[in-house]
């Protein structure tokens, strides 16, 4: 099941989401400063091409420069990367079928706004988490 949601989410969403968050990334590349926020982009974007059978867990190593680390990344492109997330959910949440996959879309908007100190490690549950 975790197959074919992930299928059906890259076609809907994932794509675009994914597209927009290695945009992020190659942008935060060009300043030499931002790398490591870039590398954050990379790595949800991976996250954000494929989420089901997947989750995020806070890491326990992380602390106050993940924080201020953060408050950084939703200035300069977590807010507008959560922008889409929100109305890609809203508008798979509009037929039966997308429901699961909105939900998934809503769970992505906390780690696109705070990505850093952040782990993305499989899911043991059912086939609809995200």
């Amino acid at each position: 099941m975790r197959t074919i949601l992930n299928i059906i989410w890259v076609i809907f969403a994932g794509f675009w989401l994914w597209l927009g968050y290695i945009i992020a990334g190659i942008v935060l590349c060009i300043p030499i400063i931002t790398i490591p926020w870039a590398v954050a982009s990379f790595r949800i974007a991976g996250y954000s091409l494929w989420p089901f059978g997947r989750q995020v867990v806070d890491r326990p190593t992380a602390g106050l420069g993940s924080a201020i680390g953060n408050v950084i990344w939703v200035i300069l492109a977590g807010w507008w990367l959560a922008l889409g997330h929100i109305f890609s959910g809203i508008a798979l949440c509009i037929t039966i079928i997308g429901i699961p996959m909105g939900i998934a879309d809503f769970k992505l908007v906390p780690v696109s706004l705070m990505p850093l100190g952040k782990e993305i490690v499989p899911s043991r549950g059912g086939a609809f988490r995200a």
